[in-house]
């Protein structure tokens, strides 16, 4: 029997065990896609307990403490004492067999903390207070250089101000690179409430109204500008399901929204896809790579929206009929006018894997190699079985050794652990096909590759500075 996640976590054959610890662990991280606060970076932010760390805004963990019976009070209340919140999570840890947030608990633990010991009830009090006593050193820039980051992209509005960016561009002793990254899913999302008003401000951002679509792209294109400015290298799109509609036109359709009108589904699908259409050139053309992220139903829980709002454990997945021919189609609107730019699509439906290997096979070609990407497992697939399906499905049906690897998609300044997670499951895998004869025992080449898929690719793929480091 293994010891519980020692050196060898996860790594249970020879090969394996080599591609990580003398090729993969070294690397260091590129976070492209995250939901970090750019500010709590700049002002080098303490935390005041292992609780404001790890449990606030993580509804990831929100989610496992509900279904632990967990009362709302001990979860997101505010007449609770943050010991007490954790304590519910000491008390739900445990529980949490087959769950990757036992294993994302302990890594945390043992990597920023030194505490390799497992987080239950008769343990939390000796873990909150060594893990609070190293707190008040482990600042927000002392946990990105422990772990290694070398790049940060942050998810920014198009009419945000990037103060935070910029302070730190110009800060020399910021741990590493944090940039920008564009989305305008306020601007995408007709059928949303606050539309209206949000165009009223991002055309207050750029000192003109917003009164039809011309004017709409005219401030979406020069807020782009700005952000490449400031070293932007990725768009992202938070999309229900992928769209792909131009029974309307789009125009007709923002016309109507402005008016207060309702419009109706097929009218917002029309407009959506008139307006990925006019994204994907601005990015062809501004370097940018676009990220495409769907398959979310949102706010399921009305009642606990109303209390505390979105972005608050109660979201889930959706299932699309036909969503590998939207890809396919959508991505067809967007390459008429010229080629696609570097382009990402992720799914929240794990199903949907080969749809999106399979479609985004048909745009390839010999511009950059992997030009088009099937993004990492996200959210709810960030499982170790998640990640090895995607790695599968990759492996299956396009090029791995071209892939760029993990994300966080994480608010936690300690989710960092999430790439080390990622990287032994990359190496149990190939250390796998090589033990079982399906792959040569080629060392020097694998090991390049683990390199490139942890760290290389992700570098160059997005034109970051500094280069492939080995």
């Amino acid at each position: 029997m293994k010891n519980f996640m020692d050196n060898d976590f996860l790594l249970s054959t020879k090969t394996g065990r080599t591609l990580y610890h003398d090729y993969a662990a070294k690397m260091p991280i590129v976070d492209y896609h995250c939901h970090i606060n750019p500010q709590e970076i700049y002002e080098d932010k303490i935390f005041s307990s292992l609780a404001e760390a790890w449990l606030g805004g993580d509804h990831y963990k929100w989610r496992a403490m509900r279904a632990n019976g967990i009362d709302e009070k001990f979860i997101t209340g505010c007449d609770t004492s943050p010991f007490e919140k954790f304590e519910k999570w000491a008390e739900t840890v445990p529980k949490l067999i087959g769950n990757p947030l036992y294993h994302w608990t302990h890594l945390e633990l043992q990597r920023y903390f030194g505490i390799f010991e497992p987080l239950s009830p008769a343990t939390c009090g000796s873990i909150w207070e060594k893990a609070n006593e190293s707190l008040k050193k482990l600042s927000v820039r002392n946990m990105i250089i422990m772990s290694k980051v070398k790049v940060i992209c942050t998810t920014d509005d198009p009419a945000d101000d990037l103060v935070w960016h910029k302070k730190l561009r110009d800060d020399a002793a910021s741990p590493c690179r944090v940039l920008p990254a564009f989305r305008p899913d306020k601007a995408v999302n007709i059928d949303k409430a606050g539309f209206q008003e949000y165009l009223i401000k991002l055309g207050g951002v750029c000192g003109y109204a917003i009164s039809d679509l011309d004017t709409l792209k005219k401030a979406l294109k020069e807020r782009l500008e700005y952000f490449v400015s400031l070293g932007c290298p990725a768009a992202d799109h938070g999309l229900d399901y992928i769209v792909c509609d131009r029974s309307a036109d789009a125009n007709a359709v923002l016309q109507k929204a402005l008016r207060g009108e309702k419009v109706t589904t097929q009218e917002a699908d029309a407009y959506k896809t008139g307006l990925l259409c006019f994204f994907a050139e601005l990015y062809r053309d501004n370097k940018v790579v676009m990220q495409l992220h769907y398959g979310a139903t949102r706010n399921n829980n009305p009642r606990m929206m109303q209390l505390l709002g979105p972005d608050t454990g109660f979201d889930a997945i959706r299932g699309e009929a036909g969503s590998g021919e939207a890809i396919g189609n959508l991505l067809g609107l967007m390459s008429h006018n010229g080629d696609l730019p570097k382009t990402i699509i992720y799914s929240l439906n794990p199903t949907d894997n080969i749809q999106i290997s399979a479609a985004i096979g048909c745009f390839q070609n010999a511009d950059y190699p992997g030009k088009l990407q099937h993004g990492s497992a996200w959210w709810f697939n960030d499982t170790k079985r998640g990640m090895e399906e995607q790695l599968s499905t990759l492996a299956d049906s396009l090029v791995l050794a071209n892939f760029v690897g993990m994300l966080t998609d994480s608010r936690s300044f300690l989710s960092y652990t999430r790439h080390e997670y990622f990287r032994r499951i990359l190496c149990a895998k190939i250390g796998d096909w090589v033990e079982n004869g399906e792959y040569p025992n080629d060392l020097d080449f694998l090991g390049k590759m683990v390199q490139n898929i942890s760290y290389n690719n992700a570098v160059n793929y997005f034109g970051f500075s500094g280069g492939s480091h080995a």
